[in-house]
């Protein structure tokens, strides 16, 4: 192995928050001090896995107890597997943090670091910026490749629903990693070690409620944006406010990821960090644009592969320069090998802001209200691969997500305390630094590239997003008459606005004095409203529109208050100190950044209960299949007559082409005869009933598949009959019979 000795390095330049734990905590300027005098008294109060399994656990129960009501769990059957599946993985997180955070762990003696680290003049090799530019490339042409014959808005914004689990399952997770998650986890896991995975680790709470509360509503209701719902469940008023509040969000997240990646490509290149974040919102664009939610997921699919092999090879390299992962491990200091940082001691990460913002706010934003997510898990064939989806991200995914995301800092850290490495390694560029120090020419070009990778992933599915709601709820209700093509030139016209919008912002977000910082502040305003106003709309069958308007509108004004007087959220804070932030207007977004979460909430709570009591709710007709205990209305309503959620086997058949191109009233979906053998392998198909037509091909994923309503008319015993439409999702124009596959729906 080449010594270290032998290496150049560069530093670089960018504000840094925090410091490394071998030096004495000092937050300077850009990161505001301590003010004890606010926070009087002993500051933690509370074992954080405890507090945290305590809290979360609470939510987990109440979500049990919902779908143990409504049949999903139970003791025998396939409510006994869902039960098992459940405690499963949250006893699998439980172990594991339990096991990282009280464990009995070796140590090696922290070498001193000798010296031998310097500048270099030039990141990376020419092969390396190859791969790189070879990549944009790829990732353009697999996009428009992969998004031919968008047709509809339906193919646009979700695929036509026709998407095996494991695609989605690896699109959510390369959206879950967004642009700035190398930079930042690297970041806090430089500074905290594994305690940086405590926000891939604390989703499994919401499953319950995810699986069997929220997701068939939103499945089979066939809404297709947050305001939609929001409009259903509660009227037009709700509609409206709840429509600005997610543009706000989501356009506000384009431009924190493209300044993200901007500055990324200005430490790599030297590019200005604007031109940089124009080049990537531009390739973004046109990809989108041009096929929307099936190029998304396609080149998502490539993405979330790209981005979970370069981390973990980061992970190995750092391993294989230390002597062996025992090495690695141990060369770990025990305080970076912890589930969880101190509970309230540090304003600029404590365990309890963490919990609050990202496990309760955060998640349920991203996994109940975030346009893109919705839009992902719309796009599977059925809600049981929807289901499956969430498990495989939320229990395999995600884990090695944070392994991917925060090796660059854990391997930066060791190094550290192997003496390889100066203490004083700016934290925000350990990833670069790492990368760069362990890989050879090309592999450097490939982890650079994942890099890249995060931002397309997260970009391409904002705009979507955002194009979807610009289209369904705020075009489309002033349009009523507006035909299916028409709407999709807005969607790609929206698609490109919210691009140049996104590019504006840069500069904007610029001048915060970090990403996480510019994340963080922005966020705060909205999530709690839009969070306590959609789990009480389902979760509450009393709950009623007045409340849900006041809930989003004073919950924000009372956020907002508390940017302008934190001191409001002091009772709330758990005693995590309050922050010097100067005198500048809004300068308290910078203090309580993690429990503004925990005072939003309560707020926003408080709102809604108290309007809710003193207003008259929506009868049970009226919100029958929009709220919990009433999915098999919203069954009914989606298969035009009474089902469930069961699925039969596959079935083999000859497909032909038929005149015409039938449409049923049932969702617009094409019409199929199906010949007689053919029905009694699906169980006895009636006409109105839900088949999905797929290629024979498993491992296409249902890119060739389409779903329809079976019809009468007369067709071989082996066979089925489509019409023009189908016939072209399914077999791309063939000629002749084609092999395919059929499976009978709810």
């Amino acid at each position: 192995m080449v010594p270290l000795m032998a290496r150049k390095l560069k530093v670089w330049s960018l504000d840094s928050c925090g410091s490394s734990p071998r030096t004495s905590l000092a937050l300077g300027a850009g990161c505001g001090s301590f003010r004890a005098s606010k926070n009087p008294g002993a500051r933690t109060l509370l074992d954080p896995f405890l507090y945290q399994y305590g809290v979360g656990g609470l939510v987990f129960t109440a979500g049990m107890a919902v779908a143990w009501r409504q049949g999903y769990v139970s003791f025998q059957g396939r409510g006994a597997r869902n039960l098992a599946l459940c405690l499963a993985g949250l006893f699998a997180f439980a172990a594991l943090q339990g096991w990282l955070q009280y464990g009995e762990m070796n140590e090696s003696a922290a070498v001193p670091y000798e010296g031998g680290w310097s500048r270099s003049e030039t990141i990376g090799t020419g092969l390396d910026y190859g791969i790189m530019i070879g990549y944009f490339v790829a990732m353009l042409l697999i996009g428009t490749w992969f998004g031919r014959g968008q047709t509809t808005t339906k193919d646009f914004f979700f695929g036509g629903q026709r998407f095996s689990w494991w695609l989605i399952a690896f699109s959510l997770v390369a959206t879950t990693v967004g642009s700035y998650s190398f930079v930042k986890y690297s970041a806090v896991a430089f500074n905290h070690g594994i305690a940086s995975s405590q926000t891939y680790l604390n989703d499994w709470f919401w499953i319950p409620f995810l699986l069997f509360g929220w997701l068939p509503i939103l499945y089979f209701s066939r809404v297709v944006s947050i305001p939609e719902y929001f409009e259903r469940r509660f009227g037009s008023g709700a509609r409206k406010i709840s429509t600005w509040l997610l543009l706000v969000y989501l356009i506000g997240y384009v431009g924190i990821n493209l300044f993200t990646m901007g500055q990324a490509l200005n430490i790599l290149l030297g590019w200005p960090v604007f031109v940089a974040a124009l080049l990537v919102a531009t390739i973004s664009a046109i990809y989108v644009t041009f096929g929307g939610q099936t190029s998304v997921i396609m080149t998502d699919l490539f993405q979330g592969a790209m981005l979970m092999a370069t981390g973990l090879v980061l992970l190995y390299l750092g391993m294989d320069y230390l002597g062996g992962a025992e090495a690695f491990w141990e060369h770990l200091p025990r305080g970076h090998r912890k589930a969880f940082p101190a509970f309230n001691e540090d304003p600029s990460y404590p365990a309890v802001g963490i919990f609050w913002q990202d496990a309760m706010a955060n998640s349920a934003m991203f996994y109940f209200l975030n346009q893109g997510m919705v839009m992902r898990l719309m796009a599977a064939r059925t809600v049981h691969d929807s289901r499956k989806a969430m498990v495989t991200m939320l229990l395999i995914l995600m884990p090695i997500a944070a392994l991917v995301v925060a090796s660059g800092g854990w391997v930066g850290q060791a190094l550290v305390h192997a003496g390889t490495l100066p203490a004083d390694i700016p934290p925000k560029e350990s990833f670069f630094i790492t990368a760069e120090l362990l890989a050879r020419p090309g592999v450097f070009g490939l982890v650079m590239a994942a890099l890249t990778a995060a931002l397309m992933s997260t970009v391409d599915t904002l705009i979507t997003a955002i194009s979807a709601i610009v289209v369904n709820d705020v075009y489309g209700p002033s349009r009523p008459d507006a035909t299916d093509a028409e709407l999709l030139r807005v969607a790609r016209f929206s698609a490109v606005g919210i691009t140049i919008i996104g590019v504006a912002l840069v500069p904007v977000f610029a001048s915060y004095g970090s990403i996480y910082s510019a994340h963080s502040a922005f966020t705060a305003a909205v999530t709690p409203p839009l969070v306590v106003a959609l789990l009480l709309g389902v979760f509450w069958r009393r709950y009623t529109p007045t409340a849900a308007r006041w809930t989003m509108i004073g919950g924000s004004a009372v956020i907002f208050l508390s940017i302008v007087f934190p001191e409001m959220i002091t009772p709330f804070a758990h005693g995590v100190p309050m922050r010097e932030a100067g005198d500048e207007f809004l300068a308290g977004k910078n203090q309580y950044k993690f429990m503004r979460a925990l005072f939003g909430i309560a707020a926003c709570l408080a709102i809604g209960v108290t309007v809710t009591l003193l207003t008259r709710p929506r009868g049970l007709d009226e919100v029958r299949g929009l709220v919990w205990g009433t999915i098999s209305d919203a069954i009914a309503t989606y298969k035009g007559k009474p089902g469930d959620e069961s699925e039969s086997p596959w079935a083999a058949a000859q497909a032909r082409l038929v005149d015409g191109d039938p449409v049923g009233s049932d969702g617009g979906l094409p019409v199929a005869s199906v010949g007689t053998a053919v029905a009694e392998q699906l169980g006895g198909l009636q006409p109105g009933d839900l088949i999905y037509v797929s290629d024979p091909r498993p491992w296409l994923g249902g890119l060739r598949s389409c779903h329809a309503v079976v019809g009468e008319g007369e067709v071989g015993a082996g066979e089925i009959a489509l019409g023009g439409t189908p016939w072209a999702a399914v077999t791309r124009g063939a000629e002749g019979p084609v092999g395919v596959r059929i499976k009978r729906l709810y």
